[in-house]
């Protein structure tokens, strides 16, 4: 079965790619599951109950987050009642919503995706490790594969979870940086990794911001809004084959949709 995993769709012009473009790619990958991380899906920060519905008639079956999944307040009582939304399951205790689901193919085959988010260069929140280990009895159990979308500043974070992880879940994906790496590859085991999916957003911009600002933040250290950049989008994700008996990856590559 083939899974597919969009990096951070950003504003508007993420959402219209991602419109455009996915319908194609499930008919073509002819893929069993859709996941794509939506924390900047409103305006570049934030989802809104709307944003995360465009998505999932789009045809994204699972939407997974980040650290700015609180900015717009309407998200609280929406995730609480959506289950294809998640945050990262290491928050601590009391925050809305959930950390992790269970969807199931066209096939009836179960998958967990589970969300966790690093510590380097972030903010504190409970330990991403310790989390995934609490939580693998019960997804295992519940699920015939268990795809991780790893939200992290640095590589290193991510690709020790990829390591930790490896043999246990089909998937360790890395998202949050906006870029997308080459390091793709199925730790042994059978653990597809990449420390970053990328983007899904405007391809002429600073990770999905419009460059000018970003140009002139740098230069004078002074505040400066951060506008969604107008112009033709990506789509940056990874395809992830994996093994519906044993639950374990056989592949992965990368993906670029580009709007003309």
């Amino acid at each position: 079965m083939r899974i597919l995993f969009l990096g951070d769709i950003v504003g508007k012009p993420g959402r219209r790619a991602v419109g455009r473009f996915l319908p194609r790619l499930i008919d073509v990958e002819n893929l069993a599951l859709v996941i794509g991380n939506c924390e900047n899906v409103t305006d570049g920060a934030g989802v809104d109950p709307g944003s995360a519905q465009e998505l999932m008639d789009a045809g994204i079956d699972v939407l997974t987050s980040g650290n700015h999944v609180w900015r717009r307040k309407e998200i609280i009582e929406f995730i609480q009642t959506e289950p294809r939304l998640v945050r990262p399951a290491n928050f601590p205790p009391g925050a809305p919503g959930a950390g992790w689901t269970v969807a199931e193919t066209a096939d009836g085959v179960p998958i967990a995706v589970l969300n966790l988010i690093g510590r380097v260069f972030m903010d504190s929140v409970d330990c991403p490790f310790r989390t995934a280990e609490a939580l693998l009895p019960e997804l295992t159990r519940r699920a015939r594969a268990i795809v991780v979308d790893m939200h992290c500043e640095a590589t290193s974070e991510k690709g020790a979870m990829g390591w930790f992880l490896a043999g246990r879940v089909a998937a360790v994906l890395g998202s949050h940086t906006h870029v997308q790496t080459a390091d793709e590859r199925v730790l042994p085991g059978g653990t597809a990794f990449i420390s970053d999916a990328g983007m899904c957003g405007p391809l002429d911009s600073v990770i999905g911001v419009d460059k000018e600002a970003a140009i002139r933040r740098f230069i004078t250290q002074m505040p400066a809004k951060f506008d969604v950049a107008r112009g033709p989008a990506m789509v940056q994700g990874v395809v992830v084959d994996i093994d519906p008996e044993s639950g374990r990856a056989l592949s992965i590559r990368r993906i670029r949709e580009l709007e003309q």
